[in-house]
């Protein structure tokens, strides 16, 4: 694996490209712009790219491999497994535009198989690869509080940590390339079983005649307590959707989960159960509503 090059230690500064200005992508970037470092942003629809620039300065480019090019790390955060190969592989992705010794750091959520594929694909191009997804939401990347979770070579790991951590409460390396992935994967596990109890545990209590504020007032000082209590019980009973993370985002997410389930042999059958009723969410129009519509499924059962 290539030696990752020299990032200005002194000044703590880099040369960075971003690629995807989507709801967390662009405060990302932002972070990173805002830490003094020199960022060129694309995204495939380059009038956002532009908006970025004239928001927070920096330089855009119309292509993965421009935005690459002299660019001591690459990050993105793109949609899928798809969208990702196509910034970084052929003529005009960012691997193309790399130079030897340089780092690109992934923070979309894909399938660790493309993971590995990539970084060998990197590998053969004298570039490092970090898998680098993040969780915290839309809300924890515009105040810089996302936690990230990362395999790959520890020394491209610990170049790219600096720079990381302008958007980040906690980043750790889990292991070798795939194991951020993997670990994401954990995380989304335990989000859907969370959600599922708590829209459970709040359709219970509107169904006993119980003020569910005054329900959740107590029992998240006690072992039930949790992030998806304290930050999404109010917007669930406002019957308020319009927020963080979507429906169809998780499916993807949750497909990943028992695809690797399935290669595993692990069992994951409150998840995929989970997964069905998500599935129901997007029937009813929710697929862009946040995951805490499973709440809304419930009452649409009457």
């Amino acid at each position: 694996m290539a030696i990752p090059q020299r990032i200005d230690e002194e000044k703590q500064m880099a040369k960075l490209a971003f690629l995807g200005l989507g709801v967390m992508g662009s405060p990302m970037a932002g972070h990173l712009h805002k830490a003094g470092h020199a960022v060129t942003v694309y995204n495939r629809t380059h009038e956002k790219a532009l908006a970025w620039v004239e928001t927070y300065g920096g330089a855009s480019a119309t292509t993965p491999r421009e935005a690459a090019q002299g660019a001591d790390i690459v990050l993105a955060c793109v949609g899928n497994d798809d969208d990702l190969r196509s910034v970084c592989l052929g003529d005009t992705g960012a691997f193309a535009g790399m130079s030897d010794g340089t780092i690109f750091v992934d923070h979309t959520t894909v399938s660790a198989d493309v993971t590995r594929a990539l970084y060998e694909a990197a590998d053969g191009n004298q570039i490092s690869f970090v898998d680098a997804p993040i969780s915290g939401g839309q809300a924890g990347a515009e105040n810089g509080v996302l936690s990230i979770m990362c395999g790959g070579d520890q020394g491209a790991y610990d170049r790219a940590l600096p720079v990381m951590e302008a958007y980040s409460k906690i980043c750790r390396r889990i292991g070798d390339s795939g194991a951020g992935q993997m670990t994401k994967m954990c995380n989304q596990i335990a989000i859907a079983g969370l959600v599922q109890g708590l829209s459970e545990a709040l359709h219970f209590a509107d169904k006993a005649g119980l003020d569910g504020r005054a329900v959740v007032e107590v029992i998240s000082q006690g072992a039930a307590g949790s992030w998806q209590m304290d930050n999404r019980h109010e917007t669930m009973l406002d019957d308020h959707w319009e927020h963080g993370f979507a429906v169809d985002w998780m499916r993807k997410d949750l497909g990943i989960c028992l695809d690797a389930a399935n290669e595993t042999g692990a069992s994951l059958p409150v998840t995929a159960l989970v997964d069905q009723f998500y599935k129901d969410v997007q029937k009813l129009g929710g697929g862009r509503w946040d995951t805490s519509s499973l709440f809304k499924r419930l009452k649409s059962l009457g």
